[in-house]
């Protein structure tokens, strides 16, 4: 039996109980953040917890719980489940603004937020192994979600049409482009474009999530490698001539995709360059 966090109790997973009225559940109004770990070890914690107090703050819902605190949570849901879910577990959280008496769009005054959180399995750690490395097919499509998608809303509406619309065409993420043909992100992932040795990704907006394993790898690139990175506008001509891709985020860390719209990235194998990113990606993560 699982233990989960609820508005300050740790409580077996079957007796959490949160009600209709929340607005979580009504408006998808709240946050979420997802916090890989091995062996007890987390990587960019206070980052994904920076990223979860921005998005509360845009939203205007105070948890009023410190760095401190959400470790704390984390650490002991990872102890109290590891020995039933294993060493390899992901921390969820979520932060609704809480339950009201009645449904209104507008923010309800005196209402404590919903605060949430569990651990799930996830798969061992990413290696810098060729022939190891989990990889995607991905499709193109036009982003059609809304104009605020640097907030990690539990509003996931938008980006669960676009994974679905991937998966009816049998790939495991789908590249977004704006009206004017730039890549945005995936539907669950950010995306990086190498050509000629040179590693491009889209320069942070409202059309996209400041993911934390970008945040991580770019900080890593720059203290750790010579390669040339550049965040820019990236067009779909780019994408379907570039030599590698990679989708990352916290469960994937940094996955080549070695097909776009069923023709080969590149030469349709796992890149050198990714393979040097990865190898600094596993040396360093657990530092930030």
């Amino acid at each position: 039996m699982t233990t989960v966090y609820l508005n300050g109790d740790f409580i077996p997973a079957e007796q959490a109980k949160i009600s209709p009225m929340d607005r979580g559940f009504l408006f998808g109004d709240g946050i979420y953040e997802v916090i890989p770990s091995y062996s007890g070890r987390f990587v960019g914690f206070a980052p994904h917890i920076d990223r979860m107090h921005s998005g509360l703050g845009q939203l205007s819902i105070d948890p009023q719980l410190s760095h401190e605190k959400w470790q704390h949570i984390a650490e002991q849901l990872v102890a109290d489940n590891k020995a039933e879910l294993g060493d390899n577990l992901g921390v969820y959280f979520q932060v609704s603004r809480g339950t009201d008496t009645k449904r209104g769009h507008a923010f309800p005054t005196n209402v404590a937020p919903t605060v949430f959180g569990f651990v799930f399995a996830i798969p061992p750690e990413p290696v810098a192994d060729k022939a190891k490395a989990t990889i995607y097919n991905v499709v193109t499509g036009q982003d059609l979600r809304w104009q605020r998608c640097n907030i990690k809303s539990t509003s996931l509406l938008g980006n669960v049409l676009h994974y679905q619309q991937g998966a009816e065409q049998g790939a495991q993420e789908i590249l977004l482009f704006d009206k004017q043909g730039n890549l945005t992100e995936g539907a669950a992932v950010n995306v990086f474009v190498i050509k000629d040795g040179v590693i491009a990704t889209p320069p942070l907006s409202t059309k996209l999530l400041p993911g934390i394993t970008r945040q991580i790898l770019l900080a890593i690139l720059a203290k750790h490698s010579d390669i040339e990175v550049q965040e820019r506008d990236i067009s779909e001509a780019e994408v379907l001539a570039a030599d590698e891709i990679w989708i990352t985020s916290s469960s994937k860390e940094i996955a080549p995709v070695l097909t776009v719209n069923n023709n080969p990235v590149g030469d349709g194998q796992v890149g050198d360059v990714w393979l040097a990113a990865q190898q600094l990606f596993s040396s360093h993560k657990f530092d930030y």
